[in-house]
This record gives structure tokens, C-alpha cells and sequence, in this order.
């Protein structure tokens, strides 16, 4: 009877819905909530030991099961789940991937079926306001120390604001939601909380790290960012549909890491710099941590006379890591050199993404504003 029961449950993951896991996407879940009756990846299920009040889990090959979990886990599934917990998530919200970092993928969890947001609006409010005010721990541009600064986020002024003292009548920095990025930097900050926001100040991006003890509030600091960038964009672009808008509000890097670079004359030596790949602009840094880059490369579309080869020009000296790669747009050279074959594979692939999409209208005006920087 009991490897009766397991297989009728391992038959359950062949019906489309349950050949994911139901929270963060990943492929062939072995693992099941069978309060829930959801099938979840092993890394999920993690999260949801953490929730005995709501959910617990057992292995779908290795564990028994009796007769009224399978009845249940069959009556229910990922498709019915989603129907129940899913069915008011805003647009706006983050829903994350097996990739994304522990806390996005927890704080949806407890979201969904703990706090129950998208089941119950009203609980939503934390984010979707319009308007939010708190302290967080932020990193000095000059010591490096983390400091409590207030931050108000406001979308009738469309822009993000903080203060360095809670009683400042101006604020330190006001950073415009048109231009606003914000992406978990864990591993890169230090603190499983760590966020990174970038926005543009003259032109040039600008960095700010910052973290809360309470993951709960940093993620709904993240998504009332998001909701902040989706209103604004529903206004500039009103013909557009949310399917257009989602993946314009934050974005993830699509390469970082260090690489030896040299000047613009190739003649001086290399020197390791911390490279981002932020969609089209290229930054490097001395430090990871560094609130400023140390100069901005526009990368543009083949069309326009850019492209990416693999090595560097024969006569190149002064590089310590083997693996070059030149970036070749209309005015110069850019040489680069990564430690290791598969760091260069990786960047060389994030490059030639970029170089073989075509280019937007308006970024076309962002090319023209590079070729003219002092």
C-alpha cells in the first residue's frame, strides 16, 4: 500500500502545472506541502520548514504518505494553489526566480501563504501606498561605515529621498524614479538584506547600499520601489500593457566581476577593476563598494559599429591574466582581460547579448550623451 501511495503521488508531478515548483519556478520539484498540496524544490522546501504553522513538507520519493494527503495533494496541486494564493498579486510584484537570492524567495513564501497579501489587498499596503517612510542602515560614501539614515519614498514627488538626520529639513540626496534601479546585493554588501539602488546623478550612475535587519521590511522597500517605477511608467507610456511594463522596473545585472583593463592609448599597464554590466552602460570601479564609477562605457547594437572579439591585439603587454577580450565601438578600443577562460565566456556572452540586439530610439540619445562626456 505505501509504494502504492508514493507512486500515485510521483504520478501527480506528471500533470504540467506540478513539473515546477510552485514558489520559485525551478524544474522537477521532489518535494510537497501536504497542508498546501503544493510540489516544491528542495531549496523551497527549506523555507517552508520554517512555517510549521502553515505548511509541512515532506519528500515526494522518500517519505510514506497516507491515504488523505494523497487525496489531498491530488484534489489541490500547483494550478489549484495558485488559483487560492495567487489570485491578487499585483503587477508590480516581485515574483522570483530559482536564481534569486534567499530572502526574495522566502519573503515570497511567507507572503503567499502565511501572511496571505494576495489572497487579502488591504495587507498589501506596506508597498503599494504610493508613499513610505523608514530607517534604514546605509553605507557611507567615504568611511565605508553603515549609518541609520531616513528614507522617504514619495510617488506624488516622483522620487526617493533620504535624509542624514532624522530632523534634516533637506534632504541628503533626492533620487528621480525615472532613472531608479534597485537589485539584492547579499554577497557583494555583506548582510543576506543587502540591497543596491542606483539612479543617475548628471548622467553618471551612483551607487548606495543598503540593508534592514527585518527582511520583511527591505523587500517591501523593494517592491513599493517597483510599484513607484510601474505608476510612473503607466503615465509615460499609457498605451502600454503591464506585460510591457514589468520588466522595465528593476533589473538584475547581466554580468559582474573583476577584469584588468588599460587607458584609452594602450600603453600603460593593466590594472583590476570591478566591472557591472548594467543592460547598455559598462561601469568599472576600484572597489565593488564604490558609490561612483571610475569611468562608463556605452555598449550599443552591431548596427551601430560595435562588436566584441574574443583576445587581444597581438602587440598587447602588460596584462597579468591570460584571457583577453576587446570591445571595439565607433570612436575606440576597449581592452580587457579576465583570470579565467570560463569568467571570459561569461562576459563575452553577456557583451554579444547586448551587441546583437538592436537598439531603442532612445538609446540612441544615451549613445550621444557618452560620445560628448567631458
Amino acid at each position: 500500500m505505501a509504494k502504492e501511495r508514493r507512486k500515485a503521488v510521483l504520478e501527480l508531478l506528471q500533470r504540467p502545472a506540478n513539473a515546477r515548483c510552485a514558489d520559485c519556478g525551478a524544474p522537477d520539484p521532489d518535494w510537497a506541502s501536504y497542508t498546501l498540496g503544493v510540489f516544491i524544490c528542495l531549496s523551497c522546501s527549506g523555507i517552508h520548514r520554517n512555517i510549521p504553522q502553515v505548511s509541512k513538507v515532506k519528500s515526494v520519493r522518500l517519505d510514506t504518505w497516507d491515504d488523505a494527503q494523497v487525496e489531498f495533494m491530488t484534489s489541490r496541486g500547483n494550478h489549484v494553489a495558485r488559483a487560492a494564493f495567487e489570485s491578487k498579486v499585483p503587477p508590480f510584484y516581485y515574483r522570483p526566480s530559482a536564481s534569486d537570492c534567499q530572502l526574495l524567495r522566502e519573503q515570497w513564501i511567507r507572503a503567499k501563504y502565511e501572511r496571505q497579501e494576495f489572497t487579502y489587498p488591504e495587507r498589501q499596503e506596506p508597498y503599494s501606498a504610493g508613499y513610505r517612510e523608514g530607517f534604514l542602515w546605509k553605507r557611507g560614501r567615504d568611511n565605508g561605515q553603515f549609518l541609520s539614515r531616513k528614507f522617504v519614498l514619495t510617488e506624488r514627488e516622483g522620487a526617493l529621498k533620504y535624509f542624514n538626520r532624522s530632523d534634516a529639513k533637506e534632504p541628503k540626496a533626492i533620487m528621480k524614479i525615472e532613472h531608479l534601479n534597485a537589485t539584492f546585493q547579499p554577497a557583494k554588501i555583506g548582510h543576506p538584506h543587502g540591497l543596491q539602488v542606483t539612479y543617475l546623478k548628471d548622467n553618471s550612475t551612483r551607487n548606495i547600499f543598503v540593508y534592514h535587519e527585518d527582511g520583511k521590511e527591505m523587500v517591501d522597500w523593494f517592491n513599493a520601489l517597483r510599484a513607484a517605477r510601474f505608476h510612473y511608467l503607466q503615465v509615460a507610456f499609457p498605451g502600454a500593457s503591464d506585460a510591457d511594463l514589468v520588466p522595465k522596473l528593476s533589473r538584475n545585472y547581466l554580468q559582474e566581476g573583476y577584469m584588468e583593463k588599460t587607458g584609452p592609448k594602450q600603453t600603460e599597464g593593466f590594472r583590476k577593476r570591478w566591472f557591472t554590466m548594467d543592460d547598455r552602460r559598462l561601469m568599472y570601479f576600484k572597489d565593488p563598494l564604490d558609490a561612483f564609477a571610475r569611468g562608463e562605457v556605452f555598449i550599443g547594437s552591431r548596427e551601430s559599429g560595435y562588436t566584441v572579439l574574443d583576445g587581444l591585439p597581438p602587440s598587447t603587454q602588460g596584462h597579468h591574466w591570460p584571457h583577453g577580450i576587446t570591445i571595439v565601438t565607433p570612436e575606440r578600443r576597449f581592452l580587457l582581460a579576465c583570470e579565467t577562460e570560463s569568467e571570459q565566456r561569461a562576459w563575452m556572452e553577456a557583451f554579444r547579448k547586448v551587441v546583437d540586439r538592436p537598439m531603442l530610439p532612445q538609446e540612441y540619445a544615451v549613445e550621444a550623451h557618452f560620445k560628448h562626456k567631458p
